[in-house]
This record gives structure tokens, C-alpha cells and sequence, in this order.
């Protein structure tokens, strides 16, 4: 059985069998036949179905919201700001998707040469539990507008998310007379991937977790010779340079580090701020955590809600125990909150060195390192002394000097003078141990593609 844990309070939600081998295999067929028409259909038709996604989710906003809430801690104005964002990632490639698909004439010996967009098939979509909804949609909509079907296996403690995401879907393809069966959730435990993976059915597969986890999707999707996208962990650096407006670099870090509790890919983790305006920054930033309120997530006014799982907060507080054990100075926060739940308090590490376990490895939860760097050089250094390479912020008054220092960073985005995050009009990915393959923007859409060459001669 799937169960349900509410992370507010540690007790059961629900409980769900799983999947057995005869309804996957239902599902996989129902999909194969619901791409097999579905890729046939105009795409300026087939992003009807993505107007109608957005729709159904505008309609269901609060219920959602209160679904990601109750499942895995998420503060409920961000939970709602989630459901937002699916539906305007659905409106956005409903309007884009036609001109990203559209065939590219090249200028060839040949009377027509052209490079067109195929569809690849049914994508198996392995997602996570810290933005529930968002993480599939994120793939979802542009995938479905390029002609492919889903099959999402979600992390099983939002199992409630996941079956209320297949039901978006079905609600909007029948509204809109799409195929049945273009979408389907499988209940299922990590072990039956591999055989998912495996199955012929499958044309690609698409993960958004861990590092380690990655490693095994790719090794098994490359036996397989699947197509893969990996949006993988991240130790992002928020670079503050003695230039930067210092008030303002450490309010929006407050928010770069502790929003979803702290639990993104791309929440910034590492803050590498130069030695001239270091004590001005720790000080304005412990003044912004100081503010922050932790409590239950249901409440409006909460900035700070649970971890989701138990075992998440135990790893974490670990990490921040070796991290002060080897030196760091333990500037705020530090441990479990007492009571019901799996909270745990605001934390602040000062004097982190890569030695450390907080710089070292992704801290996943509320804890933000700070390392402090004699000049520019040494910032940089220590922005890309990382095994991750996901996002990266970089705060400071040059602009032009920015742009010059942001190419000297390791990763697949770089936000001067903001707030790292993902956007549906940009690109989105990362480089070493933080994966491959890109989501959102143009080049998302093309990832679960087949890029075929058409040439006509005279």
C-alpha cells in the first residue's frame, strides 16, 4: 500500500493499493493508442487541450492547493502560487507551441529541405513530491502539444496529487474531444521502473529528482536506448559582490533560500558573499529569517511550513550537525522544532568552507551556508566548486562586468541581480551532477521530439 502521511502533524491520510502488472499494462496500451491518433491531429488543434488543462486547474485551484498542502507541507499561498503557474505554463505553450513546431525550410542543393518535429511517443514522466503539480505539468504541457502521451509515476507520499493531476487531464481531453487515455498515473513502487523503462511501449523517459536517482534512470534508460531528460539536485551559489545593494541581496536571499521550506533544486544554497560586505549581509539576512514565521501551513500568514518526510529532517539536521562539528558557525536555527510534524527551524551556517558537509552536499530543507571570499576571483571559484551546476544568482551594481562573470559560472541559468527561478519562456537545466536535457522555452518542447530532415529533390 501508497500511504498518505499529512507532514504538519505525522499522521495518515489515506492509503492506496498499488497498481497491479494487468493495470499497468491497461494503461500503457490505453496511452499508445491515445498517441497513435492523437499525433495525427493539427497541433493548432491539439493545444486546445492545454487552454482546457488551464482551465480545469484555474477551476480546482483551491482544492489542489490544498491537496499539495495536506500532502507534503508546502506554505498555501505558495501552493496556490503552484496551480498558478501550471495554468499559465499550459496558456503558454498553447499559444507558442504552434510557431516552436513549425517546420524550418533550410537552404539546400535541393528544390525543398526542411526540418520538422515528430512526436516520439508515450513518455514515462518519474517526478517528485516537492512541487507536485508543477514538476509534471512543467513536462506535461509541452509534450502533449507536440503530439505525445504521458505516464506519470509520481513520488509515492503525494499520492493524492498524483491521481488528481491524471484527472486535470481527463477532465480537459474530454471537454475538448481529445483522445482518452493520454494521460494515466500509475501507482506503482520505484523497483517496477526499471521494467516501465524497459517496456517497448515507452519512447522516453523524463526524471526530475535526485542525483543519485538519476544516475539509475539514465543507466537503465540508456540500456534501453530511451531518450532521456534528468533535472537533477542542485548546491546553487548566490553570489553577493561588495557593489551589490546589500538590503536588497539579502531580503530576496531570505526568499531564494527558505521558500518551499527550503526544498527546490534551485533554491539558492550556498551564499558566497566577499569579505568587505559580509558582516553587513549576515546581518540583514539573519534580521530577514528572524521574521520568518514556521507554523501550520494552512495558515495564510506561515512563510515556513514541515519538511515532508521524517526521515528528509533527520538527514538534514544531520548535515548541519557535521557542518558545525568541522567549524561553521551556527548563526540561527540548528533543530528539530518540538512538537507535532516534521519541522524544523530556520537555520544559518556562517564560515562554511568547502570542507564542509553544507557546502558539499544539497541541503535540501531550511539551511543556508555562507561563505565568505576575499574578491571576485575567489567568489567565482567558489560558486563553481560543486559537484551541481543547476542555477546560479549573481548580485552586483556592474551590470556589464556581470555579464562577463556570468559566463565564467557553471550553470544552466544565471539570474543577476534576482531571484533564481524557472520560467516558461526560458529554458531550464542543468550541467554536471545536476543533469541534462533542458525543460520549458523552444528548446523544451523539442526534447521529446524526433528532429527529422525532409528533403524533396527538383
Amino acid at each position: 500500500m501508497i500511504v498518505s502521511i499529512d507532514p504538519t502533524t505525522g499522521n495518515e491520510l489515506e492509503r492506496f493499493p498499488y497498481h497491479d502488472r494487468s493495470e499497468v499494462d491497461a494503461a500503457l496500451s490505453a496511452a499508445c493508442t491515445a498517441q497513435a491518433s492523437w499525433r495525427q491531429i493539427p497541433v493548432l488543434e491539439r493545444v486546445k487541450l492545454l487552454r482546457s488543462m488551464a482551465k480545469v486547474l484555474r477551476a480546482g485551484r483551491g482544492s489542489y492547493a490544498q491537496m499539495i498542502t495536506q500532502e507534503m507541507g508546502k506554505p498555501i499561498v505558495e501552493a496556490e502560487a503552484e496551480i498558478d503557474k501550471c495554468a499559465w505554463n499550459c496558456d503558454f505553450y498553447a499559444e507558442a507551441a504552434p510557431g516552436f513546431l513549425a517546420p524550418e525550410a533550410v537552404e539546400t542543393n535541393a528544390a525543398q529541405s526542411a526540418v520538422m518535429f515528430d512526436p516520439l511517443g508515450v513518455v514515462l514522466a518519474i517526478m517528485p513530491w516537492n512541487y507536485p503539480f508543477w514538476q509534471f505539468f512543467r513536462f506535461a504541457a509541452p509534450a502533449l502539444a507536440a503530439g505525445n502521451a504521458a505516464v506519470l509515476k509520481h513520488a509515492n507520499n503525494v499520492p493524492r496529487c498524483a491521481l488528481a493531476i491524471g484527472d486535470v487531464v481527463r477532465k480537459a481531453a474530454l471537454e475538448v474531444g481529445a483522445p482518452a487515455g493520454l494521460c494515466h498515473t500509475l501507482l506503482i513502487s520505484a523497483t517496477e521502473v526499471a521494467a516501465l523503462i524497459d517496456d517497448d511501449r515507452i519512447a522516453a523517459v523524463t526524471l526530475t529528482g535526485s542525483t543519485e536517482v538519476g544516475r539509475i534512470v539514465a543507466a537503465q534508460s540508456g540500456r534501453a536506448l530511451k531518450k532521456q531528460v534528468l533535472e537533477l539536485g542542485g548546491s546553487d551559489p548566490f553570489v553577493v559582490l561588495a557593489d551589490a545593494d546589500i538590503p536588497v541581496a539579502a531580503a530576496t536571499a531570505v526568499k531564494a533560500r527558505f521558500t518551499n521550506t527550503g526544498q527546490s533544486c534551485i533554491s539558492a544554497k550556498r551564499f558566497i558573499v566577499e569579505e568587505r560586505v559580509a558582516e553587513e549581509f549576515v546581518a540583514a539576512f539573519l534580521a530577514g529569517v528572524g521574521k520568518l514565521k514556521v507554523g501550520y501551513p494552512m495558515d495564510r500568514a506561515t512563510d515556513v511550513g514541515p519538511m515532508a518526510r521524517a526521515n528528509l529532517r533527520l538527514d538534514l539536521h544531520r548535515q548541519v550537525e557535521l557542518t558545525v562539528a568541522a567549524g561553521a558557525t551556527l548563526k540561527a536555527g540548528g533543530y528539530p522544532v518540538e512538537g507535532a510534524g516534521f519541522f524544523y527551524a530556520p537555520t544559518v551556517l556562517d564560515h562554511v568552507t568547502p570542507n564542509m558537509r553544507a557546502f558539499k552536499e544539497e541541503t535540501f530543507g531550511p539551511v543556508a551556508a555562507i561563505v565568505r571570499v576575499k574578491d571576485v576571483d575567489a567568489a567565482i571559484d567558489r560558486a563553481n566548486q560543486t559537484a551541481f551546476g543547476l542555477g546560479a544568482a549573481l548580485w552586483t551594481g556592474d551590470l556589464e562586468r556581470a555579464r562577463g562573470l556570468a559566463g565564467r559560472i557553471d550553470a544552466g541559468a544565471v539570474f543577476i541581480n534576482g531571484l533564481v527561478a524557472s520560467d516558461p519562456r526560458l529554458p531550464f537545466g542543468g550541467i554536471k551532477q545536476s543533469g541534462y536535457g533542458r525543460e520549458l522555452g523552444i528548446y523544451g518542447i523539442r526534447e521529446f521530439v524526433n528532429i527529422k530532415s525532409l528533403w524533396i529533390g527538383p
